[in-house]
């Protein structure tokens, strides 16, 4: 890096599921040089291909940033992980590769926050670009052609079924497709898999386009720092292999750090709230109080069961001659159960009557779930976790120091608002019934947690504050909106600057009803338009509605 080779028109911070999409969507104009940054290294190692290790690959320090919240008071003083990826697909090559949407009323939602053009109908095309789905052929819902691969798990675990048998024993509605017009029920998931291994934006949409002589990508680089002079952006300052460097950016540079690391690289950069950046001693560029507020994620907790029947996935004595055998079925085929990402059925399900739409997801996990030999299950079982999706509690992302390499505090102030710890309570229950119903009945699995002798709510909500987790979807940290505490606008240009945009889950004003990866994909799509100055996709079919 150095001489000319350090100019770009743009420059994308971060190699995650954003930035490998804007990269290459920007390369796609030979005239337009393009620098992506990314801190880890590339997405060689091979747990990351495999769907069936992803515990596997989040368990790789080299891979994972190893984030942890400082401790919840809420949640018995526990820190809390919070894994993101650190390598070229960013938690893209390290998450379950789940491919949800969000309900279609949680973009109605953005639009009437004051973000116009972020509305269902007005993000579905570019979900839509970026998909290829053959499960759906004549569907208004979904894409072909696109760069993601989104399919069914080809050979669940024999259990699933079971799961969703119990699922329609306690009343709840199926539904064939969780991203058609509404979310609401229970069903096999899709996930974002292709001949057995792993899509992520780099397999997808980066590497296909990293043989383009007007794109630059820098593993193992980590930005310190966005240099601002006249309130405009106008490159990043880094460091890598050979030591520090300045890249110039001549019409843009673009976070797409995440909900982390955006917010933290911008109050490094003198973007965020005065009073805090005079704390660590860092000059003030732009007061913007919400940098870092907003952030939230969902919260999640499970029962777990044991049992010695095998069907599960597992490592025992009796379970090994198959295993073995999946192992060759994988080596030599890419099918079987390791072509699988583990979490292969869930349901959305309201847990009042009147809400408008659920409010928490049930997921199924035909695999036993035991701390002390994370991350490969030993033995056999299965879980059901219940997951608030609309978490009402909001926290903030703080600077720790000033020195750009130390870890930024991370505070969700999980169950800070008591709606959230009665959402949970409401699923927990639900996740109890779904475990007891007669389709589980002849494997006589036994609750490990919380376990039969907690039974009354106080005991119950003891339980959920001592075993609740995240399930690493963070947002909301540089918040789109149109007032002052809005980090970005409506197309994401960070207020009062220039030439700074802001592209990852950190924009969501509110975080989605599920599984956020797609929607991060569809974010990035929709700004790489933006900064082209091209209209969106041709709208989806006339015949498209929903009832929001």
């Amino acid at each position: 890096m150095n001489g000319q080779g350090d100019t770009f028109d743009y420059i994308v911070v971060g190699a995650g599921t954003a930035g490998c999409v804007l990269a290459s969507r920007l390369s796609e104009d030979r005239n337009t040089r393009v620098a992506l940054i990314e801190a880890g290294p590339r997405d060689r190692h091979p747990l990351i291909h495999i769907p069936a290790t992803v515990a596997a690959a989040i368990a790789r320090p080299t891979l994972n940033w190893r984030f942890s919240t400082v401790p919840q008071p809420q949640l018995a003083g526990r820190s809390i992980p919070i894994p993101r990826g650190r390598v070229v697909g960013g938690s893209g090559s390290i998450n379950g590769m789940v491919y949800f949407r969000g309900h279609p009323s949680d973009f109605d939602d953005w639009a009437a926050a004051g973000n116009p053009g972020w509305s269902y109908r007005e993000v579905l095309p570019y979900f839509l670009r970026s998909e290829n789905n053959d499960a759906y052929p004549d569907s208004v819902y979904h894409g072909r052609g696109g760069p993601m691969n989104v399919t069914h798990i080809k050979r669940p675990n024999p259990m699933t079924p079971a799961f969703l048998e119990a699922m329609h024993a306690l009343g709840f509605k199926p539904t064939s497709d969780f991203n058609g017009p509404t979310s609401e029920g229970y069903g096999p998931r899709q996930g974002t898999i292709l001949n057995g291994r792993r899509v992520s934006t780099a397999t997808a949409y980066l590497w296909p386009a990293s043989h383009r002589s007007n794109l630059t990508i820098l593993p193992n680089t980590r930005a310190l720092e966005i240099r601002i002079e006249s309130h405009r952006a106008v490159g990043v300052s880094v460091v890598g292999k050979a030591g520090k460097a300045q890249l110039t950016a001549r019409r843009e540079v673009i976070l797409c750090a995440g909900a982390i690391l955006s917010p933290h690289l911008l109050m490094l950069s003198g973007i965020g709230d005065h009073d805090e950046l005079h704390a660590a001693g860092i000059g003030v560029k732009q007061h913007l109080p919400g940098v870092g507020a907003n952030y939230h994620d969902h919260l999640a907790v499970a029962v777990l069961m044991e049992m010695k029947n095998s069907e599960s996935y597992g490592i025992s004595w009796r379970a090994a001659p198959r295993d073995v055998a999946n192992l060759l079925e994988y080596a030599l085929f890419r099918t079987g159960p390791l072509a699988s990402n583990v979490f292969e059925a869930t349901g959305f399900v309201r847990t009042l009557p009147e809400l408008s739409r659920p409010d928490v997801q049930v997921v199924f996990q035909a695999a036993r779930r035991n701390r002390n030999t994370f991350p490969f299950p030993l033995g056999h079982g299965f879980a059901i976790s219940v997951v608030g999706i609309y978490p009402k509690s909001r926290g903030r992302v703080r600077l720790a120091s000033s020195d750009p390499l130390a870890a930024p505090l991370v505070d969700p102030q999980l169950l800070s608002d008591p709606d959230d710890l009665a959402t949970m309570l409401r699923g927990l229950k639900i996740g109890r019934q779904v475990t007891r119903a007669a389709p589980f009945a002849r494997y006589r699995a036994i609750e490990v947690q919380p376990g039969p002798e907690v039974q009354d709510d106080a005991s119950l909500v003891g339980y959920i504050r001592k075993a609740a987790v995240t399930v690493h979807h963070p947002c909301g940290s540089c918040r789109m909106g149109a007032d002052d505490n809005a980090v970005v606008d409506e197309k994401l240009c960070v207020r009062g600057l220039q030439a700074l945009r802001v592209a990852d889950a950190s924009v969501f004003p509110s975080v989605v009803g599920g599984n956020t990866n797609a929607a991060v994909v569809m974010i990035a799509e929709k700004v790489a338009d933006m900064i082209r100055g091209v209209g969106p996709p041709p709208s989806s079919d006339p015949r498209l509605a929903h009832s929001a």
